[in-house]
């Protein structure tokens, strides 16, 4: 026997509930994940963050013109720095849970847009090691992706959030067109994620061994 073809609303309400279900079983799924298993995943991620980019910065030392360092900005002018950040492990453990997981989150957003231009300008990077650091930087912004899906969840969990002014990036798409100020500002900027991506890492540590402990001056 032929089946009966649904039209209408009914076929409408079957569309729209096929494409909920997996978003409602994300959710389910999150919201079962202990906090200290989100935290845990969330440092993995954040240290492999920092550690693609100190191999990228590695790769583009080892052939980088000597004048060129002289030329490049300094970390201060990074478009994260207007964020005040705890300098030390000292400072870090005066802020509160949730302030740290903001500052955390913050610094990520910021710079979602600037690695998709990191992404974009080393596959025409005039550099030796050209190859590797493609691959390095996939590597690097899934590990992002995944970061920040992990954050929006742990914010989710940690009530109330701190609210942080978003930090815009105004650097541009194109980072240089001629060899040295591509390579020059290719550099300042992946200087700049290394620094912060530590900062997040140390952020995330931190916060992951207060959550653990009942003597967070241990951590």
């Amino acid at each position: 026997m032929e089946k009966k073809r649904m039209t209408g609303r009914g076929a409408s309400y079957l569309c729209v509930a096929s494409l909920l279900c997996p978003v409602l079983h994300l959710v389910r799924v999150v919201t079962c994940v202990p906090v200290s298993d989100l935290l845990d995943r969330a440092s993995q991620h954040s240290d492999q963050l920092h550690s693609l980019s100190t191999v990228l910065t590695h790769d583009l030392d080892s052939h980088f013109p000597p004048l060129s360092r002289m030329l490049m900005s300094r970390p201060p002018m990074c478009h994260t720095s207007s964020l005040p950040t705890p300098i030390d492990k000292e400072q870090a453990l005066q802020v509160s849970e949730s302030g740290l997981l903001s500052l955390a989150r913050a610094l990520l957003q910021a710079w979602m847009e600037p690695l998709t231009v990191l992404s974009s300008t080393v596959r025409s990077l005039p550099h030796p090691a050209q190859s590797s650091m493609i691959s390095t930087m996939q590597e690097l912004q899934d590990h992002a992706r995944t970061l920040e899906e992990g954050l929006d969840a742990l914010s989710s969990k940690l009530d109330p959030v701190v609210t942080l002014a978003p930090l815009p990036y105004r650097g541009g798409r194109s980072l240089g067109q001629d060899r040295l100020s591509k390579l020059t500002n290719f550099h300042f900027l992946l200087s700049c994620f290394r620094r912060d991506s530590h900062k997040i890492d140390s952020f995330l540590k931190v916060l992951r061994c207060r959550m653990a402990t009942s003597q967070p001056q241990l951590c």
